[in-house]
């Protein structure tokens, strides 16, 4: 999922307790906790961190997604009866489409 104020508070906060309710624009509304509020800007900040590490996982999301539509049992059993390599293909071609930055 795309990161989220709430996303970048939680991480900020780094697993201190706290309550918190947002306005529609994702805003903090109500801080209820013993450690400091994080200031909008280190929110912001945070966001775009999240943010970049997500769009920088992009082709892990979008390989997992055609791997998923692959029946991936099926090929290489097919390939070792038929001495094949019809599996490691599809594999390989999904890389290449999708490569690590």
């Amino acid at each position: 999922m795309i990161p989220t104020k709430l996303d970048a508070i939680h991480s900020l906060l780094d697993g201190t307790p706290y309550l918190v309710n947002t306005d529609e624009d994702g805003d903090i509304a109500l801080w209820d906790s013993t450690a400091t509020q994080p200031t909008t800007s280190e929110i912001d900040d945070e966001l775009v961190r999240l943010t970049a590490i997500y769009n920088g996982l992009a082709y892990s999301r979008e390989r997992r997604a055609k791997y998923d539509l692959l029946n991936q049992d099926e090929m290489r059993f097919d390939d070792l009866v038929n001495s094949t390599t019809t599996w490691v293909d599809a594999i390989n071609a999904i890389k290449a489409a999708h490569p690590k930055p």
